[in-house]
């Protein structure tokens, strides 16, 4: 009697285990990939879902937003310019199904094509534009990595180039180029600057070449501009223009 109820109570037992085997909760952002002998049946979730104990096996596939760390890679820019560039991929499973018959492990396929992803798009461009056009090679890449995985049911939503590491010598070089921009840009702006002056005394020449009582007034300024320094001595010429009316009223 008492081994029919202890055979008995073994049975419950494996049945009740047997019962929570089968049953799978899946949280709202993940889903269960369903296999029915080997064989893909679908996906389910989220909530509570039933599996054949044996028969049918589930795989869990999250559905949220993962953040890769790409890590520091070897670049050789279009102008032959060698630098380490770190970045971040954001990525999310579209498509539980692809993700987990396409491909063996997505999140470290889509590390490793994210490195050689990176070192190719960024080997097309020169080194300027890694320094200025981040934006814009963000796009590149993250079009270029998207279209790969797509078909492991992957989206990468955004990439983010985090650093561009260059030599100490290729500091110093682009340190030197900024300064010569800058003495060039001076250069200019005075040499514009002589320009306009030069434009302006030429016009203003020619307004007082029209009325010579102008220029006697402008000379007189000139005097008392000089004459207001009373440390100074100056041997200033007289114009023949200026006395020429009394020289005339004398005679």
């Amino acid at each position: 009697m008492n081994l029919d109820l202890s055979f008995g109570a073994l049975v419950v037992l494996a049945l009740i285990a047997l019962l929570f085997s089968s049953l799978k909760i899946f949280r709202e952002y993940e889903r269960g990939v369903v296999f029915t002998l080997g064989r893909f049946w679908k996906v389910k979730g989220p909530g509570l879902i039933v599996i054949i104990p044996g028969i049918q096996q589930v795989v869990r596939v999250d559905l949220r937003t993962v953040v890769l760390e790409v890590p520091t890679q070897d670049v050789i820019s279009r102008d032959n310019v060698s630098v380490k560039v770190s970045a971040v991929v954001y990525m999310r499973v579209i498509d539980p199904e692809k993700a987990i018959i396409q491909v063996q492990n997505y999140l470290n396929a889509t590390s490793q094509l994210a490195q050689t992803m990176l070192r190719s798009v960024l080997g097309k461009h020169q080194l300027d534009d890694m320094l200025a056009e981040r934006e814009k090679l963000n796009r590149d890449i993250q079009e270029a990595l998207d279209a790969q995985t797509d078909s492991w049911g992957i989206k990468v939503a955004n990439v983010e180039i985090k650093q561009v590491d260059l030599t100490e010598s290729m500091i110093r070089a682009i340190a030197r180029q900024a300064e010569a921009e800058r003495e060039r840009r001076a250069k200019v702006i005075h040499a514009e600057g002589e320009l306009q002056a030069s434009e302006k005394l030429f016009q203003a020449a020619k307004v007082l070449s029209q009325e010579p009582q102008a220029i006697q007034l402008r000379y007189l300024e000139t005097l008392t501009v000089i004459g207001a320094d009373k440390n100074t001595t100056i041997v200033f010429p007289l114009p023949m223009d200026l006395v020429k009316p009394f020289l005339d009223k004398a005679r």
